[in-house]
């Protein structure tokens, strides 16, 4: 997650996930969850928040106060064929809560992590080609999603498709672990920046623009 305050930002979703939160000493964060697959990093940006997250959170819990009282703000209540809360953290991200047969109190559990994009089918089917997990779907539905990838700390990665176009940076954003980034492009990934001085880590884009990490096994070894 990009933060303008990390320990704002960082103490909040540490509350409504029930991480561990760890000053790292260069500025970030990290949520530490029971695994390594479990931890978010939070990490500062100076630019500001400007449009709506394309990559949100999709928590369940029924106790919206416990939200509040940890500075969530609710922007919008269920209604029409929407059964959840959408709620802002403290700044202004949004995200998504299911109440449906949730427990009450915090931490709440991580359900999904959503993507709005303009093709869910193929975003759906260029992930599960990535991540594994077969592409599910509802008949008369949009929305595809995939269940059960493998190691990852939600229930699913949702795809949602929106009229509008991907226009900034994604504040929030998912890591891959790969031995092969050769293969991430093969399969159409874009490299936006390479291991330098400053980052170990490969910073990719999927085929509609959207940022992310990918990490190489610590083998010492030129990827």
């Amino acid at each position: 997650m990009d933060a303008g305050d990390v320990g704002v930002l960082g103490h909040f979703w540490a509350g409504v996930l029930g991480r561990e939160y760890v000053d790292l000493g260069d500025g970030s964060a990290r949520l530490d969850g029971g695994t390594p697959q479990q931890h978010v990093w939070v990490d500062p940006v100076p630019e500001p928040k400007t449009v709506k997250h394309r990559v949100h959170l999709d928590v369940r819990t029924r106790d919206l106060d416990a939200l509040r009282g940890l500075g969530a703000e609710v922007l919008a209540e269920p209604g029409g064929d929407r059964s959840w809360w959408t709620m802002a953290d403290p700044e202004g991200g949004e995200f998504c809560v299911l109440g449906d047969d949730a427990p009450s109190g915090l931490p709440a559990s991580w359900t999904a992590l959503v993507v709005d994009c303009a093709d869910a089918e193929a975003q759906a089917r260029w992930w599960s080609g990535v991540l594994g997990g077969d592409v599910a779907s509802e008949k008369g539905s949009a929305w595809r999603w995939l269940p059960d990838v493998p190691g990852a700390p939600y229930d699913w990665l949702l795809f949602i498709p929106v009229p509008e176009a991907k226009t900034a940076k994604n504040r929030v954003h998912w890591d891959v672990d790969t031995d092969d980034i050769a293969a991430l492009v093969a399969h159409g990934a874009r490299v936006l920046r390479e291991p330098d001085d400053e980052v170990s880590w490969h910073v990719l884009a999927d085929p509609e623009g959207n940022e992310f990490c990918a990490f190489l096994p610590e083998r010492g070894q030129a990827p």
